[in-house]
């Protein structure tokens, strides 16, 4: 019981054709859903409705959404988020499309959270009786579904602390100034699946996105998806690259509005009793394993 996994961004674009186009035909998702100033989309391999809304407006993050196990999850985790000081406010069906009844709260990170169970349910491109590995024909990188999400926030230990002791959330990675007691915590990679980090939260701007993530399935396919990026002009900011933090195997990129994304292999396998790793920002180089060089922007630019 509790919370299952990131269940879908909401992001802006500035140019929302030419971003649709982006994310349907250089990364591969289906465009599910089409209203008035919104588009909604989704991986191969996942079944809910969608996990990514556009908008018109520049570009940046609007809200995203966690879907638990149970209605009582709902009930439990809103009474959770007023013992800890925030306004939790209940959403009706609809509200976000395809999703029902929920709990929306906006956290100290200045970021809209969305908790709900139910959401329409559209299976996925391949079945589930004996289905194949893969759809024969996909468009591009062919993305499987998204994976994670890193935002920005003032206090990260103030996160750390809401995710940990309310919604159940455990620490894989973090990182500190220093390890003595006047350390200050910078960034922390929080989960509830058994990935190093369903979210991630660092010190920077309140209410910004760093990246969403997709989930490829091996290095060989991190280094295909360079390809096909470089084939439709799109920016390559870092990568392909090894993360020695978390040990991903990584390419970023920027979509046309400007957000970034990332495409995500590999990863330390986690569970409940994993115990948090530590790095320390004077050896942030080594988070880029290969490279062992991180452009400034990598982490001071935000949309």
């Amino acid at each position: 019981m509790g919370i299952l996994r990131l269940g879908y961004v909401h992001v802006r674009a500035q140019d929302l054709e030419r971003t649709r186009d982006y994310y349907e035909n250089t990364l591969g998702l289906s465009l599910v859903r089409r209203e008035p100033g919104r588009l909604f989309f989704k991986g191969w391999d996942e079944w809910d409705h969608h996990h990514l809304v556009l908008e018109p407006g520049g570009a940046g993050i609007v809200k995203f959404g966690l879907k638990v196990a149970s209605p009582e999850d709902l009930e439990r985790f809103e009474a959770g988020l007023e013992r800890f000081g925030l306004a939790p406010r209940r959403m009706s069906a609809g509200e976000t499309y395809a999703v029902g009844e929920g709990v929306r709260v906006v956290l100290p990170s200045g970021h809209t959270m969305e908790l709900y169970h139910d959401i329409e349910f559209l299976g996925t491109a391949v079945g589930t009786l004996n289905p194949p590995p893969r759809p024969r024909h996909w468009p591009g990188v062919g993305v499987s579904r998204l994976d994670h999400a890193l935002l920005t926030a003032e206090d990260p230990a103030l996160i750390e602390r809401l995710f940990t002791e309310v919604l159940g959330f455990h620490v894989s990675h973090r990182l500190v100034t220093d390890v003595g007691p006047k350390g200050r915590l910078v960034a922390t990679w929080l989960f509830v699946t058994h990935k190093s980090h369903d979210l991630a939260f660092i010190q920077g701007q309140p209410g910004k996105l760093h990246h969403f993530a997709y989930r490829l399935l091996d290095w060989d396919a991190v280094r295909r998806a360079g390809e096909i990026l470089s084939m439709d002009d799109v920016p390559v900011v870092f990568g392909p690259d090894v993360h020695g933090l978390t040990r991903g195997q990584t390419i970023y990129c920027l979509d046309p509005a400007g957000n970034r994304n990332e495409l995500f292999a590999g990863d330390v396998e986690t569970a409940a009793d994993f115990p948090t790793i530590t790095w320390t920002t004077d050896q942030i180089r080594h988070a880029s394993y290969i490279a062992r060089f991180l452009r400034e922007h990598h982490f001071s630019s935000v949309t």
